[in-house]
């Protein structure tokens, strides 16, 4: 959450394994056609570029985190400002999944196009 906000990309790519996925959404949407995720540092830094580095400002609120095993699940909702000043909410689950190392080797995003379309105010 710290480098999303931060939007700092290169510390983003440094916490996912080299050949980690990130489903946000998980299932085919906008952001992800064939709905496989984002596989590998240069898609999942594609996915930055596109997705988060556009958005004016960025803020995770959590609500609860659930750890099993290495995967934690945390309820969140975030909040966006978007260019030109509108903002969105987007409230979800959002998984990872971690190696040994501490390494993600995945990211799924479980959240509502258009629970998320629904909230969005112009300025």
């Amino acid at each position: 959450a710290a480098a999303v906000q931060a939007k700092d990309k290169d510390a983003w790519l440094t916490l996912f394994a080299d050949d980690a996925v990130v489903q946000d959404p998980v299932g085919k949407s906008f952001l992800d056609e064939t709905g496989e995720g984002h596989r590998g540092h240069a898609a999942i830094g594609a996915f930055f570029d596109n997705n988060i580095a556009p958005v004016e400002s960025i803020r995770f609120e959590l609500h609860d985190s659930f750890a099993a095993g290495d995967e934690v699940a945390n309820v969140a909702t975030i909040h966006m400002t978007l260019p030109g000043g509108a903002t969105s909410r987007c409230e979800g689950v959002f998984v990872y999944r971690v190696r040994d190392d501490g390494k993600l080797v995945s990211l799924r995003a479980f959240w509502e196009v258009d629970r998320m379309m629904a909230t969005l105010a112009q300025p």
